[in-house]
């Protein structure tokens, strides 16, 4: 997939936000590739990516249809300063560092996913490895270098509001569906409460 040029530093000439959201626009609605074809092509430089759903990944969900593939449609859109290492070390691997991981768990409620709590909420090991295979065989992904993703990637919420995204997306676009589902697995692992005082060991007790 061709890309944007991504240099160390942004150029004098940059161009404005809106012209770079119209380019990355055109780069993510090619042809999107599965996951591990997308792994051996994704850069370590910054931009944006977008996921899109097969016909049996969250039905429910409207999403903007990919231009060249109809029948796959925008779920999410996102940005990072190291595509390779967000999509790989993040989206493709770890909930407890990926909102688009967290929201799918909470909305595949019916699979069963369990959670644990580190100094968060987390998928049990068992549960990330199954997730990972999940959106390899339901999700594909395009996406497109630049310098300097932040506005580009607001521009482009804004306009197309996927349905698994919230920050950024109008009020009236939100899926209730997609807040309920973050806000259930947040909720669904707590930290151990400190253990209590075994029986005996009452310090400062009186006999």
């Amino acid at each position: 997939m061709a890309s944007m040029t991504n240099p160390e530093e942004l150029p004098d000439d940059l161009p404005p936000a809106q012209e770079r959201a119209e380019e990355a626009l055109r780069l993510l609605s090619g042809v999107p590739f599965a996951p591990d074809v997308a792994a051996k092509r994704l850069s370590r430089g910054s931009g944006v990516y977008a996921w899109w759903g097969t016909p049996s990944a969250l039905p429910e969900l409207a999403g903007t249809p990919n231009e060249n593939v109809p029948s796959l449609r925008l779920l999410y859109l996102g940005r990072a300063t190291n595509l390779r290492g967000r999509i790989l070390r993040n989206h493709l691997r770890r909930s407890g560092s990926s909102t688009l991981r967290r929201t799918l768990a909470g909305l595949l409620v019916s699979e069963g996913y369990r959670t644990t709590w580190t100094d968060r909420v987390v998928l049990v090991p068992e549960d990330e490895a199954r997730l990972t295979a999940w959106m390899h065989a339901h999700l594909r992904l395009t996406w497109a270098e630049d310098p300097e993703p932040v506005s580009v990637e607001a521009e482009l919420v804004r306009r197309l509001h996927p349905p698994l995204n919230v920050h950024g997306v109008d009020p009236e676009h939100v899926e209730a569906a997609v807040v309920a589902a973050k806000n259930a697995y947040n909720a669904s692992s707590r930290p151990v409460d400190a253990a209590p005082q075994p029986a005996g060991d009452q310090r400062g007790s009186r006999g």
